[in-house]
């Protein structure tokens, strides 16, 4: 079987790499084939268009967070059984963790996967130029493999085929198609209703019409060839998979409000003993009876704020059970849920789970962006010496009712170090997401502590 997987590189932010790389996926269902996804980097958004369009979960590669042999676990893991993988890049092509190194970059990913890739170039206002920033991708550094060229925001056929002729004479490498400047279609906002309107099934149509315009403009025949990969070779067994009988059970709460959820995070807690126990906080029901453990993660809380605090069974529910000692692990959106109260940025105040003594206000300029890492503070049982990794990415901010807070966790970041979270009772609960494949001991500490716990 032939393996095919390209990745979807710009040379910065905002050429059009998630609107391309939709239209190509689209496309490439139309013709019938099995689609996988990947986004490099740290993201929940895109890897959710991937997944509504390909019907196949959309994974993350992140070579920052994780080693090269996990990202390659990720990725042979996730692409079984399918006809061509796409990966989306992040940022431009060669931008990461270090503005010195390709570390964390979609470059670095195109490397490790031994991928071909396929370079989205903003053409606007510019002809023989656009060769010049091919050219100066190509030879910036050894290692990645730029295979074609799209040609993003041209004005007519005929600009196309002047940019079409400058880059593959001087770059050596087909231009394989372009979207215009005035494309009949606006992808929708990564706006805090995308979720929901995507799991409602209203983007279809969306989807069949940019796939209908990609097909146009592109020669999918021509990406099909160039997609052509060499086969990894991969290890004899993966970290995901599930090699033990459960022996806790973890509820996870998991809704339109509650999804910003690493499939790997998931999979990592079935492959190392966790039978997971799906609840949904919006529709007000409680905890699984027979949970041992209670994990929260992201989202967007604050949209449905009104209805979560309506929703006295299920605040009920996990109050008591954290108060009882239920080891549980809340992350951004499952943190900003336990505080005593949401407040919007039009002002309106909503009374939340009230397990952690302060109040969350939103706001509407970023609070906090980065990868993030990890050290536990106050005895935390998750990370006990270990330190692991994640990002942060949150719009609202915690005001604290006590004069000495109970930390969860050391962050380190672009701007140096942090403490944050909150430390209550078996609960550790802060703003930071993590990815356990970069320390999976913490699977297995929260296992002891459910186990420790029950057994109490």
């Amino acid at each position: 079987m032939t393996d095919r997987r390209i990745v979807i590189a710009g040379t910065g932010s905002g050429v059009g790499k998630t609107t391309l790389t939709i239209g190509l996926m689209a496309a490439l269902m139309k013709r019938g084939l099995t689609v996988q996804g990947f986004k490099c980097g740290p993201d929940y958004i895109d890897p959710s268009y991937h997944t509504s369009v390909t019907k196949r979960v959309s994974r993350n590669l992140d070579s920052w967070m994780l080693t090269k042999d996990v990202v390659l676990d990720v990725f042979t893991n996730g692409s079984k059984g399918t006809d061509i993988s796409i990966i989306e890049g992040v940022m431009g092509f060669y931008d990461g963790k270090n503005p010195e190194t390709n570390e964390g970059s979609t470059a670095e990913i195109s490397v490790i996967t031994k991928s071909p890739v396929l370079l989205v170039v903003n053409c606007a206002s510019m002809a023989r130029s656009a060769a010049a920033i091919v050219k100066g991708f190509q030879c910036f550094a050894e290692g990645p493999n730029i295979v074609g060229v799209i040609a993003n925001k041209v004005g007519s056929e005929g600009h196309f085929q002047l940019v079409k002729q400058a880059i593959e004479k001087e770059c050596g490498i087909p231009v394989i198609g372009y979207l215009k400047r005035e494309l009949d279609i606006e992808i929708p906002e990564r706006h805090l209703g995308l979720i929901p309107s995507l799991e409602r099934g209203e983007l279809e149509p969306f989807f069949d019409k940019l796939g209908t315009l990609i097909s146009e403009s592109i020669d999918i025949d021509r990406l099909l060839e160039i997609s052509v990969a060499e086969p990894l070779s991969t290890k004899r067994s993966s970290i995901f998979e599930k090699n033990k009988e459960a022996v806790v059970k973890i509820a996870v709460a998991k809704d339109t409000a509650f999804n910003f959820y690493y499939p790997e995070n998931l999979e990592l807690m079935e492959a190392r003993g966790i039978e997971l126990l799906y609840f949904s906080p919006l529709a007000d029901e409680a905890i699984p009876e027979d949970a041992d453990g209670l994990y929260i993660g992201g989202g967007f809380p604050e949209e449905f704020a009104e209805i979560l605090a309506e929703n006295e069974t299920s605040k009920y529910s996990i109050k008591k059970a954290i108060e009882n000692g239920i080891p549980t692990l809340a992350e951004c959106g499952g943190f900003m849920y336990l505080t005593e109260s949401i407040e919007t940025t039009d002002h309106e105040k909503f009374n939340m789970v009230d397990v952690i003594p302060g109040k969350v206000q939103m706001q509407t300029k970023l609070a906090a962006l980065g990868y993030r890492e990890i050290s536990g503070q106050n005895s935390n049982y998750l990370l006990m010496d270990s330190k692991a990794k994640g990002h942060e990415f949150h719009y609202s901010t915690f005001h604290s009712t006590e004069e000495a807070i109970p930390y969860a966790y050391e962050t380190v970041g672009m701007r140096g170090k942090k403490q944050e979270g909150y430390l209550l009772h078996n609960l550790v609960a802060g703003y930071t997401h993590f990815h356990f494949a970069s320390c999976p001991e913490m699977v297995d500490r929260w296992i002891e502590k459910c186990i420790e716990n029950r057994r109490r």
